[in-house]
């Protein structure tokens, strides 16, 4: 029988984890990257249902300011926002349940999750530093996707370290 996990308030990191999914979920991914999907050409298009005009406008002026790969949106990048939509949208309505009630179950999605949002993340700041669409605003854009390498690197040492990562540090050994 697994031991009994910590109460969420005992649980910090946990509480900024399941923070972190929540503006995932109902803001990176089906407003900020949907954008990306829904609109093709985000120099020529109709503005959408969804997402909002004025969040479609924020995206749109936020590339054009700071980082030009959101308005070009090459097919590789377009596949990381279907990555996003499809697999990390619905992790994040899982794990958000799973962190709050301490469920173990999400220990692999977690690893998982976390890995593939490294991998990807590595391979857009690459074009951020060096590719075609490389950033005029280097800094600022390292700064708006730092998250997105903290918070994989907090989930992967929170899950790697025990099959029973919410539960209390005595009883987290294997």
């Amino acid at each position: 029988m697994p031991p009994p996990s910590l109460p969420l308030a005992k649980r910090p990191v946990d509480i900024a984890v399941i923070i972190f999914f929540i503006i995932n979920l109902f803001f990176v991914t089906y407003i900020v990257d949907l954008e990306q999907l829904v609109i093709s050409d985000a120099n020529h298009f109709a503005y959408p249902q969804w997402p909002p005009a004025k969040m479609v406008d924020l995206v749109h002026w936020y590339g054009r300011n700071f980082d030009p790969l959101l308005i070009t949106r090459p097919a590789w990048w377009r596949a990381t926002i279907w990555i996003d939509a499809i697999f990390f949208g619905p992790f994040y309505v899982f794990a958000i349940y799973a962190y709050l009630k301490g469920k173990n179950w999400i220990r692999f999605g977690s690893i998982v999750w976390a890995s593939v949002m490294l991998t990807n993340v590595t391979i857009i700041l690459f074009e951020e530093v060096r590719g075609e669409h490389a950033s005029p605003a280097l800094f600022r854009v390292f700064l708006a996707n730092s998250a997105w390498i903290i918070f994989p690197c907090i989930v992967l040492y929170r899950m790697w370290r025990s099959i029973y990562p919410f539960a209390s540090p005595a009883h987290r050994s294997n």
